[in-house]
């Protein structure tokens, strides 16, 4: 069963690696590159805060399995 969590997350990777196709294009211009460069850190900061959510409930259920 896929959570809203697990699709938020793939929904964007999914976008990240649409991002990375787009700026390995050459003729893209500056301005759209900056553009696509700020919303794929803006991604990766919302990955990085659903990871360590995610090790945060696996620690808290593994510690309560130790009890």
């Amino acid at each position: 069963m896929s959570s809203p969590f697990s699709s938020k997350f793939e929904q964007s990777v999914k976008r990240l690696d649409e991002i990375i196709t787009a700026l390995e294009n050459p003729e893209i211009t500056l301005e759209d590159s900056l553009k696509l460069y700020k919303e794929g850190a803006e991604l990766i900061g919302s990955c990085r805060k659903e990871l360590d959510n995610a090790e945060m409930l696996v620690t808290v259920e593994g510690d309560n399995d130790e009890v």
